[in-house]
């Protein structure tokens, strides 16, 4: 076919075909080296981009740290998207501009430390100790390579640096340190009257005026978000099926492949007189040191001690002031030729001169610890549980990949799949786009399903891991979608009503509690004034008590210090009511009398006090005098 295509692809219409091609092709495709129709940017920092994609992973991040922090406690619904969004964007644009200014002021974060970060890593640990295999593994589960982690953690180092030099080059005088002391460590005395909201509550009706100047002036309380119905496939390595018990065979070659796992294998305890031999050594210099070691091997084999003659001519630094003790050791550890003198001998035997990479060894094998394996059918219920995991976990891959094809060739229904595999299709309620329980907790999930292509096309996702590490995927179709809007005001008429008359229940508590207030100016004593109001007298409080309500605990620090035998009161909002509040004494704080080292951690709380305004104030200027342009967010992006 492709010849005849050719041989009638002759004349000028043959060129007029190939010039339409070229045209769109030049102008268009020379982008992709040009630079023009890149990838979308979030932010434009001192002429540096932030991607949207690296945006988007920040956020996905973001949400899942707090979810992960958060634990049960996380709800997705009390979540601002919109200001988490700005708050991520404005952290990364800090960050850029930290980094820039930390690498014009000489600041560097070297590889030792980079290294020992790593190392240090939990994540990266097992039984407490660095594993590279754990390392390797994390970050391919992240889609990373270790030389691309290690750059992204040097930055964050380098970043990390200049709030801390800031805050080690504070300074706090004696005087700062008194007044701060007077200040945090006060207590004041205070009593104060509860005016519950609910006794002003008024029966006179709320004009409809009102109402709907109300419901205008907050129509976002009564918004509904965007939604999505959607049907789904829940993929997980625990309730997947197919997976059978693996047989006696199997478990048996699973146990000889690694028996060491399952005990102690041999260990050789040893004792050696090095004589080393340069790298590259001629002839004439291997011969000598043959020979010492010899004569070496001769007097100790005529009676002389080991560990003596070893103190005298070994040259091995590590172990000659020890009379040549190796210690115990495994396979593995030692150099080859080493280890297979080392293993081969008995207990108490002499061996022949070994010559290793470092020169010529005299070895005497001085304990051997045999190999205490478990056998086979006492470790048996281990690897069962072992080898069923790895078997899941393979065959999850491979129906993973099933699932991804499947959906893909039907991208209009997720029947075929579920039929296929055993999968049961799911069906979810209205979902908003902060999320919801389960799967639509995650924003991987979150993002798809209101991604452009499934809401408007209707079609299959791809297949979706909602939290890494963990053996599960999801593919999702959009059933129904609906637009942000808000409700009517007939259908929030009560909610308005009831929020209106709560208002004005406040507001009389607080021209009551106001009232009360004038009238102790003038002279009233509280106890007179408070009637049936509930009277609370919690007297001396610090500013951290948590006795009484915090609003109350706020403007009671506030207050003018009252004169000797005077008082001070105001008023205070409360979530269902009102206070007022009267100060009658107040007790500086001091240290006198404080547990030996609270100074010091006073003074330090303070620097760091300091010291973060101070970088806070730096963060303020840089931003000032940066040039900052955020981008509107790409079409499709899952953060609009």
């Amino acid at each position: 076919m492709l010849q005849a295509i050719r041989e009638r692809a002759q004349g000028w219409i043959a060129w007029l075909i190939v010039g339409l091609i070229s045209v769109p092709f030049a102008l268009w495709g020379i982008q992709s080296y040009t630079g023009f129709g890149g990838e979308p940017v979030a932010a434009v920092v001192d002429g540096a981009d932030i991607t949207q994609r690296e945006f988007d992973q920040r956020f996905q991040n973001t949400r899942m740290e707090l979810r992960e922090r958060l634990g049960a406690a996380y709800r997705p619904d009390l979540i601002d998207d919109r200001q988490l969004r700005a708050e991520v964007l404005d952290d990364m644009i800090r960050e850029r501009l930290v980094l820039e200014t930390s690498r014009a002021l000489g600041l560097r974060a070297s590889d030792q430390e980079v290294r020992m970060t790593v190392l240090a890593d939990p994540a990266f640990q097992v039984k407490g100790r660095f594993d590279k295999e754990t390392y390797e593994t994390r970050l391919r589960q992240n889609g990373m390579v270790p030389a691309q982690f290690e750059d992204r953690l040097r930055q964050r180092l380098l970043v990390a640096q200049l709030p801390r030099a800031l805050v080690a080059t504070e300074l706090v005088t004696d005087r700062e340190m008194d007044e701060a002391t007077r200040l945090t460590r006060q207590k004041r005395d205070l009593s104060y009257l509860t005016l519950a909201a609910e006794r002003f509550a008024s029966a006179d009706p709320v004009p409809d005026a009102e109402i709907a100047g109300y419901y205008e002036t907050n129509r976002a309380k009564f918004e509904i978000p965007e939604q999505v119905k959607v049907e789904y496939l829940v993929l997980d390595a625990e309730h997947m099926p197919g997976v059978a018990t693996p047989s006696d065979d199997k478990l048996r070659e699973a146990y000889e492949a690694h028996p060491e796992r399952f005990g102690q294998p041999e260990r050789r305890r040893a004792r050696h007189i090095l004589i080393s031999v340069p790298a590259g050594a001629d002839a004439d210099t291997e011969a000598k040191a043959k020979a010492a070691v010899d004569a070496a091997r001769g007097r100790i084999a005529q009676g002389e001690d080991f560990a003596a003659v070893a103190k005298e001519v070994s040259q091995d630094p590590g172990t000659k002031a020890k009379g040549g003790d190796l210690g115990e050791f495994g396979r593995g550890v030692m150099d080859p030729a080493f280890e297979k003198a080392a293993f081969a001998q008995a207990q108490g035997q002499l061996g022949e001169p070994v010559r290793s990479r470092f020169g010529f060894h005299l070895i005497e094998t001085t304990g051997i610890t045999p190999a205490s394996i478990k056998p086979f059918e006492a470790v048996k219920p281990e690897l069962i549980v072992e080898v069923t995991k790895q078997d899941a976990s393979a065959h999850f891959f491979d129906l993973s990949e099933r699932l991804a094809t499947l959906s893909y060739e039907n991208r209009d229904s997720l029947a075929p799949a579920a039929e296929q595999l055993g999968l049961k299709v799911e069906a979810s309620d209205w979902v908003p786009r902060t999320g919801g329980a389960g799967v639509f907790a995650s924003p991987k999930v979150l993002t798809a399903a209101f991604s452009e292509d499934l809401v408007k096309q209707g079609v299959n996702s791809e297949i979706i891991e909602p939290e890494k590490g963990k053996m599960e995927v999801v593919v999702l179709r959009v059933l129904d979608h609906r637009e942000p809007s808000v409700k009517p005001l007939d259908e929030v008429r009560a909610e308005v009503i009831d929020a209106l008359q709560q208002r004005r229940s406040q507001a009389a508590a607080l021209a009551a509690a106001s009232a009360l207030s004038e009238r102790l100016k003038a002279g009233a004593k509280l106890a007179d004034i408070a009637g049936d109001y509930a009277l609370t007298q919690p007297g001396a409080l610090t500013r951290e008590d948590a006795k009484v309500p915090q609003p109350i605990r706020d403007l009671a620090f506030t207050l003018p210090r009252p004169a000797a035998g005077a008082q001070s009161a105001g008023t205070a909002e409360l979530p269902e009511g009102a206070a007022l509040v009267v100060v009658t004494q107040v007790e500086d704080g001091s240290l006198e009398g404080a547990p030996p080292g609270v100074k010091a951690q006073q003074a330090q709380a303070l620097t760091q006090a300091i010291g973060s305004q101070g970088y806070r104030h730096l963060l303020e200027d840089l931003e000032s005098r940066a040039k900052i342009e955020r981008k509107p967010l790409a079409e499709g992006s899952n953060l609009e």
